[in-house]
């Protein structure tokens, strides 16, 4: 809380008093401190000439007497009459440090009268909630111990009125307020009203025919204030933007051929309650335009203007486009750029016919010599090295000048996510004219990273999580990380270093270590969920990777890793072994420890312009593990993956990408304990699909499955028929997805640009689609075959396993005669094995909330198999402190 704050409640206790100051004897006195003062009076003699015999200054506290009198030209010995007096007044208040002055002459004995104005103790702001202290108080002049006038709080006042004019608050009032106190000084209270923001009522478009006030309100950035437009900063009323908004109708009406299009006036009204502004356009949309003879001529002997004039976009005959034309003024100019002509001059000359309105185009292209680069210059780094820029670079000093390289450098460089968005390289010329000077101005940002976060996640509901991360450690572009995540259903430590380029040499190297614990669970009736295996990983990874091309790289890697599965013993065991009846025979073929030695490679493919957040670009990406280097573990795990990005103009960005993946088991046929064949790739090797990367599908949501439907005890009839009825309520069934051998998903997305104001709030949304599927497993071998009745016989104290009969008519063997019960009864299913499509709908929200990042989905599964979970809102919230 800042000193002005504190003092609020005393300013305040003093215009109380003020307000009192009739019933109590309170000396403080509260007035406008920038009202005007009494008239100047003057004690004059008689209008008659004189001699000043002597000056006596009166009344002055701070001042000297020789300094009143230095400010006037009244001395001793000189003449005086009643104009020179005046002047002496004026001249007295022009100083601004006094609040009264009176002259009083006695045949030449002059007594100069003041009254000093006083000194400010403190500034005091009240009344102001959306704007600050800190934005206000740059605005205000006065300051403490300084001298109060009138002059500066009316400036003052002014300021802080543009101010709040600035932020859209055309209604604020500011009424200064001066507080009294002993020893001449002052409190100076500026009492703020700030009103409404001053939003756009209506936006009126005078003299259109060819388009619609609708369609011309569409391009202009300021919109009309409507309840829809609540998140919009574009309905607030700012003279800036006023101005934009006329270059837009301009540029909107050349893009559709009106070359003489022009505003006639933009005319703001301010309503009488100075709420709302009325704007009022008049144009002259004119006569439309169509493309004459374009071509293309240069001076530059590596360029063929014939040849570039084929690839001109234009056409004799096509509607005129302002827009297009200066898109390929910037082509004409980059493609120079690609032979090495950075500073090209391409103009286009204009030929209008109004005769046929037509509009010709000659774009030239002067000669400019071959530029080659003189130097790379970095600047704004203080962190980073510059080797770890410069390596990032596809240009050096000598090569010659390629803008399109100059641009795949600022890609890379943004890519490294070590500096701000706003990254530019200049190009500057040098000390010659074939010589360029490549100046990149970086703006660093934070690269390091301690968080200790808690949320709740709808996949693993209650979240801790502690990590510490420097993505530029010692400013040479390294990666150091190391992380503890703790939920219900998951615990994981990791540590893990990258060097991007290892001894300098454009090859990178790193390494993980880590222990991860994983509860698998399945889910239950009202969607509660039991833990069924639990699979502890620990291990190592190695990794490596050099470029092939510029846009082309392997990555090489080698994982060891000890697992170990196991089961509740409690819940799925008897007699110290699994019991397939209590966890299925998939559950018991997973239990066990083993050793995974495993190598593989990645060939990726990336053209993106941004690997962090991309708005053009593909990226493909083809993986292969293989395990069996030692080990108890043999298989190849084959996967591809590819996207694209488009910007489609306006903010959004459109991408495709789709990914899909094949295990392959290099080992022999394996058997349960039971002696029954099971498949070949273990249920942890496996691929699983669901949320949250497929969104409209709970966790594990798609694929092969097997449900579990449990009965009640049924007890035998007169003919030794025992009848059994399903479990109603809670608990009557289980669900276990068992994943599967091949998987594909591939996804449609848009993202939605918002306004300025949902930017600063960190909102992102997007509407997708997503499809995929999951299959490929063997027949797991379910109890008494698909659909069949599993259950205990008991008689007599016997208990027996009935592999056959149904849940509707469950019986067991004729030993037991009829004096017996059966118990535990259930059915089981295998469901969901295949590729058929899967499909969700929806749209989600990312939002850089005060809480923490924050994700919500909401999707709807248009297509489906049976088994399969669906799931309407998935989201994720944490938070950071």
């Amino acid at each position: 809380m800042n000193s002005s704050m504190r003092q609020r409640p005393i300013v305040a206790a003093l215009l109380a008093t003020t307000m009192i100051a009739g019933l109590t004897a309170v000396p403080a006195v509260a007035q406008d401190a920038a009202a005007p003062l009494a008239a100047p009076a003057t004690t004059a003699a008689p209008a008659a000439q004189g001699t000043i015999r002597s000056i006596t200054v009166t009344g002055t506290q701070r001042l000297e007497p020789d300094t009143v009198l230095s400010y006037t030209k009244l001395r001793i010995g000189q003449p005086y009459s009643q104009e020179s007096l005046d002047q002496g007044l004026r001249d007295l208040y022009e100083t601004e440090l006094f609040a009264d002055v009176q002259i009083r002459n006695d045949n030449g004995a002059l007594t100069v009268e003041v009254k000093e104005n006083p000194v400010i103790n403190r500034i005091v702001l009240e009344g102001n909630k959306r704007l600050k202290d800190d934005k206000i108080r740059p605005e205000i002049k006065l300051a403490p111990r300084q001298i109060y006038t009138r002059s500066k709080v009316r400036a003052d006042v002014a300021r802080i009125v543009e101010l709040y004019r600035r932020q859209g608050r055309f209604a604020a009032t500011i009424e200064p307020k001066m507080v009294q106190l002993d020893q001449n000084r002052v409190d100076i209270v500026f009492e703020i009203s700030e009103g409404p923001k001053s939003k756009v009522r209506q936006i009126n478009i005078i003299g259109n025919d060819k388009f619609s006030d609708g369609e011309l309100r569409s391009e202009m950035v300021t919109k009309q204030s409507r309840w829809f437009r609540i998140f919009s900063s574009g309905t607030s009323y700012d003279p800036d933007r006023l101005a934009y908004d006329q270059q837009k109708l301009r540029q909107f009406y050349l893009t559709e051929g009106y070359a003489d299009f022009r505003v006639i006036s933009a005319v703001a009204e301010l309503t009488p309650d100075k709420q709302d502004f009325i704007i009022t356009y008049v144009v002259e949309e004119g006569d439309r335009y169509k493309f004459g003879d374009v071509k293309v001529e240069s001076d530059i002997r590596d360029l063929s203007g014939e040849s570039l004039t084929k690839r001109l976009p234009m056409k004799s005959g096509d509607w005129y486009n302002a827009k297009l034309v200066e898109d390929t003024v910037d082509t004409l100019s980059e493609t120079a750029g690609l032979f090495g002509y950075a500073f090209a001059d391409v103009q286009p000359d204009f030929n209008r016919s109004k005769e046929d309105l037509t509009m010709g185009i000659n774009f030239r292209i002067a000669n400019a010599p071959r530029v080659y680069v003189e130097r790379v210059d970095i600047n704004g780094n203080t962190l980073t090295q510059d080797k770890v820029i410069r390596r990032e670079f596809r240009l050096a000093e000598g090569d010659a000048f390629n803008s399109f390289l100059v641009k795949r450098s600022k890609d890379r460089i943004n890519s490294l996510g070590f500096f701000q968005e706003k990254l530019d390289i200049e190009q500057k010329p040098g000390s010659a004219p074939d010589r360029i000077v490549l100046e990149t101005n970086v703006q660093e940002k934070s690269t390091g990273e301690l968080s200790l976060s808690a949320g709740f996640s709808s996949l693993e509901r209650f979240i801790v999580a502690a990590s510490i991360t420097q993505r530029n450690f010692r400013g040479k572009g390294q990666e150091l990380r190391t992380s503890v995540n703790y939920s219900a259903y998951s615990k994981s430590i990791e540590v893990g270093f990258t060097e991007p380029y290892f001894m300098d040499k454009n090859i990178a190297l790193g390494g993980d270590i880590y222990r991860r614990d994983l509860n698998s669970f399945r889910y239950l009736t009202n969607n509660d969920r039991d833990t069924t295996y639990e699979q502890t990983t620990t291990g190592f990874q190695i990794r490596a990777g050099v470029p092939i091309t510029e846009y082309m790289s392997l990555a090489l890697r080698y994982s060891l890793n000890f697992d170990d599965v196991t089961l509740d013993r409690d819940q799925f065991y008897t007699d110290g072994q699994c019991d397939p009846l209590l966890a299925g025979r998939y559950l018991c073929d997973a239990i066990g420890k083993r050793t995974t030695s495993s190598v593989g490679y990645s060939l990726i493919y990336d053209t993106r312009d941004n690997r962090i957040r991309p708005t053009r670009g593909n990226n493909v990406v083809l993986s292969q593990d293989f395990a069996g280097l030692g080990g108890d573990v043999k298989y190849v795990k084959t996967r591809l993956s590819a996207s694209k990005f488009w910007p489609l103009g306006g903010g959004f960005i459109f991408s495709l990408s789709g990914e899909g993946g094949y295990i392959h088991s290099l080992e022999g046929a394996r058997r349960d304990a039971s002696g029954q064949e099971v498949d070949k790739i273990r249920l942890v090797d496996r691929f699983f699909l669901g949320e949250p990367q497929f969104r409209g599908f709970d966790i594990r949501g798609v694929g092969p499955r097997i449900v579990r439907r449990y009965y009640n005890s049924a007890t035998v009839d007169e003919d030794g028929v025992a009848t059994s009825e399903p479990i109603t309520g809670r608990n009557n069934r289980t669900d276990d997805a068992l994943g599967g051998k091949i998987y594909y998903l591939a996804r449609a997305e848009v993202q939605i640009p918002l306004g300025s104001a949902a930017r600063e709030m960190g909102l992102r949304p997007s509407i997708f689609m997503d499809a995929g599927a999951v299959a490929g497993l063997k027949d797991p071998g379910l109890i008494n075959g698909n659909g069949q009745f599993a259950g205990f016989c008991n008689a007599d104290g016997q208990t027996q396993v009935r592999a056959s009969g149904t849940a509707a008519n469950p019986v067991c063997p004729a030993s037991f005669g009829t004096d017996y019960t059966v118990t535990g009864g259930f059915e089981e299913q295998y469901l969901g094995d295949t590729l058929k499509p899967r499909l969700s709908v929806g749209f989600g929200v990312n939002w850089n909330s005060p809480f923490g990042p924050f994700r919500i989905d909401i999707a709807k599964a248009l297509l489906k198999e049976p088994g399969d979970d669906n799931k309407l809102i998935t989201f994720n919230v944490g938070t950071q402190f």
